[in-house]
């Protein structure tokens, strides 16, 4: 008759291979539930970068546009009158023609010749200080070296005492309208005196291109 007994020891270790194989699914299950916890934080991580790296971005342009909104604001009221002002000053022009065609003997011999320039150069004194007011000013080029960006040379002056490309004569007033040209004055420039001494640097070398070396609209002295 076959034994019905059965060793102890076999039973135990059948009753531990499901407990072992169970313990061993629940740690695989651990694993993978780890696995995607770090899976899921490193893609919030990169996430979160992301949008962090896209709010700078937004907060710059935003800085950016509050700069030039300003900037823009107050160039439209710096530079608003441009237009009026120029048409006014051909206004200051006539003003300034009629003083110069009086002769100073005849308004001398003239009382009322005289209240009349007078009155006309008072008349344009006011309205350079009403410009002035408006951020509009005078250009005073006689004597200075030409520049291009608020003069124009309409003819030269062959004179060796005189440095080259020097203002020597002065046909329209030019001005300027805060730190922009608003109309460039109309100038004379000397042609065949010394060379400036700026246009050279300190070691002999070219030194940085100089301001009558361009004349737009005009001609260029040192041809």
């Amino acid at each position: 008759m076959p034994d019905d007994k059965t060793d102890p020891r076999e039973a135990n270790e059948d009753q531990a291979r499901p407990a072992d194989s169970r313990k061993a699914e629940t740690q695989d299950a651990a694993a993978d539930a780890g696995g995607q916890v770090g899976a899921d934080l490193n893609a919030l991580l990169l996430e979160n970068a992301d949008m962090r790296d896209r709010l700078l971005r937004t907060m710059a342009d935003m800085e950016n546009l509050r700069r030039r909104t300003e900037r823009e604001k107050s160039d439209t009221s710096r530079y608003a009158i441009s237009n009026f002002a120029r048409d006014v000053l051909t206004v200051g022009d006539n003003l300034k023609r009629t003083i110069q065609h009086v002769p100073a003997e005849a308004a001398a011999q003239d009382p009322a010749l005289k209240s009349f320039l007078e009155g006309v150069e008072i008349t344009e004194r006011e309205l350079l200080n009403v410009l002035e007011r408006h951020g509009v000013s005078l250009i005073e080029p006689l004597g200075q070296r030409f520049d291009p960006n608020c003069h124009q040379a309409m003819y030269e002056v062959q004179d060796p005492d005189v440095p080259d490309g020097t203002v020597v004569d002065v046909m329209q007033a030019g001005y300027t309208i805060g730190d922009r040209c608003l109309r460039p004055a109309l100038v004379a420039v000397a042609k065949g005196g010394a060379k400036p001494a700026a246009q050279a640097g300190g070691n002999g070398a070219p030194g940085p291109k100089a301001a009558n070396d361009d004349f737009p609209g005009g001609v260029n002295p040192s041809d």
